[in-house]
């Protein structure tokens, strides 16, 4: 199941657990874990995107290894909530990574990568440990406005 509606997801997840958050870019994937109380999204490692069966692989052990009860992905949508071609990208990588059988939410993402980048910067983050962080940063940040949609 892929749904873009929080209520959705939250009822296919009766039991609730672990989620994994994903923040996935043409060049690399940043990963978020949250608790199995839906509390609060951490940001993990970051994938280097190579072929999608190497980056399922990469995903699906994290999943094992996390007991990982489903996926929340960002959708980039343009400023106006229509879909840009990376939306698309997305879509078609939630449709290919819904071989793992876990239900899966799609996250308005659109200023995540901003509202992550201003607060490195406020923390005085340097430029290159902002390039390494900001990804997995982001899929926190994605996490985290999930599990409070889902909660409230």
């Amino acid at each position: 199941m892929i749904t873009t509606q929080a209520a959705e997801f939250r009822d296919a997840l009766p039991e609730g657990g672990r989620l994994i958050g994903l923040d996935v870019g043409s060049k690399t994937i940043g990963t978020a874990f949250c608790d199995a109380g839906w509390s609060f999204a951490t940001a993990a490692k970051t994938i280097k995107r190579t072929k999608f069966g190497k980056d399922k692989e990469q995903i699906e052990q994290l999943v094992r290894d996390q007991q990982i009860t489903g996926l929340v992905i960002g959708l980039p949508l343009n400023m106006d909530g229509t879909d840009s071609p990376q939306t698309q990208s997305v879509r078609a990588f939630a449709r290919n990574i819904a071989i793992l059988g876990l239900p899966i939410f799609l996250q308005d993402e659109r200023w995540s990568t901003q509202a992550v980048e201003r607060a490195m910067i406020d923390a005085d983050m340097s430029r290159a440990k902002r390039a390494e962080r900001v990804d997995s940063a982001a899929a926190a940040f994605i996490l985290q406005g999930a599990i409070d949609a889902m909660v409230s």
